[in-house]
């Protein structure tokens, strides 16, 4: 195993499978990326609503990378472990005219300003809300050839806003592309579950990253291991299915979906024993729903119901 650093710049905002590696890596190794906010340096501590207004959006997300992975190949699967995240104080969450999940409500602009003070804002009082880091976006290069802009999320990862992705969590991606060719960034102090005003509280992040691979693995689309010791407010310790689709219910449909193949491939269940499980157990919640024209659901089941199981455990 080997420890590596990747610096900010040059940031990315486009998915791009031809695309230069910025760092090579080994699976096993371990990588501190070093990630700007979502605005890609542009918004700062002060900055008022009126500059906010002339921010170039062509640079949203602003993604660290990419990482070559040796011996990905697509039909693998990566495993993505966060290992530990840092924030830098501040962070910034805005309103933009036409976006948001209410946005004929809220249009007017707005730029709010946060201080983070450890694990914990009082930026907002009388809310004392926790601060737990994770990344917005994390993603491997699409199959298709071309550019494409990083709001929308898909198989592939990329803007998924799923707020259990702190330190502590696994996230496994299909790999499409040889190398894998991995980008991340959109670093967020929290998020609520939707993300409906269209931000989280965006913040430059410092954020430690494992990788494994699992050869010739079928998976369709993200899947979260997460844990309850980082962030007992969320999913918990669980398995968690994401499905993006431009229909809220599809998506939470296809999430329902995998996750009854998921029991019946790992536990042995039956499908509709599968199915009568999700119904009685299975927590269903909206990532985010203001990736327009992408909503992501994610479905959970916790592990405290099932017996100890690897995901991949012939890797």
């Amino acid at each position: 195993m080997s420890e590596h650093t990747l610096n900010a710049e040059p940031t990315h905002s486009v998915w791009d499978r031809s695309l230069e590696p910025r760092l090579r890596i080994a699976p096993g190794d371990e990588v501190r990326f070093e990630c700007v906010d979502a605005s890609g340096g542009q918004v700062h501590p002060g900055m008022t609503t009126e500059e906010y207004q002339g921010v170039d959006r062509m640079r949203v997300h602003a993604l660290t990378g990419p990482v070559w992975i040796d011996e990905a190949e697509p039909g693998d699967v990566l495993e993505v472990d966060v290992l530990a995240t840092q924030h830098r104080g501040w962070g910034w969450t805005s309103l933009i005219s036409g976006l948001g999940f209410l946005k004929e409500r809220f249009s007017a602009p707005y730029l709010f300003h946060w201080q983070l003070d450890g694990d914990e804002t009082r930026s907002l009082a009388p809310a004392v809300l926790p601060v737990r880091p994770f990344l917005g976006v994390m993603g491997v290069a699409r199959a298709e050839d071309g550019k494409f802009r990083t709001p929308p999320p898909g198989t592939f990862g990329g803007n998924l806003d799923v707020r259990e992705l702190c330190a502590g969590s696994k996230l496994y991606l299909p790999v499409y592309n040889p190398g894998a060719l991995f980008s991340c960034g959109d670093g967020h102090a929290a998020q609520g579950d939707g993300e409906v005003c269209i931000n989280g509280i965006e913040c430059p992040l410092d954020v430690t990253l494992r990788f494994h691979l699992h050869k010739r693995q079928p998976l369709a689309g993200p899947m979260v291991e997460s844990s309850e010791s980082v962030a007992p407010d969320t999913h918990g310790d669980a398995w968690v299915v994401v499905e993006s689709n431009q229909d809220m219910l599809t998506a939470a449909r296809g999430a329902t979906n995998r996750m009854i193949d998921l029991l019946v491939s790992r536990w042995g269940f039956s499908d509709v024993h599968a199915y009568i499980l999700c119904s009685a157990a299975l927590r269903l919640r909206l990532s985010q729903v203001v990736n327009e024209p992408m909503y992501t659901v994610s479905a959970a089941i916790s592990k405290q119901i099932l017996p100890v199981t690897k995901l991949f455990p012939f890797s």
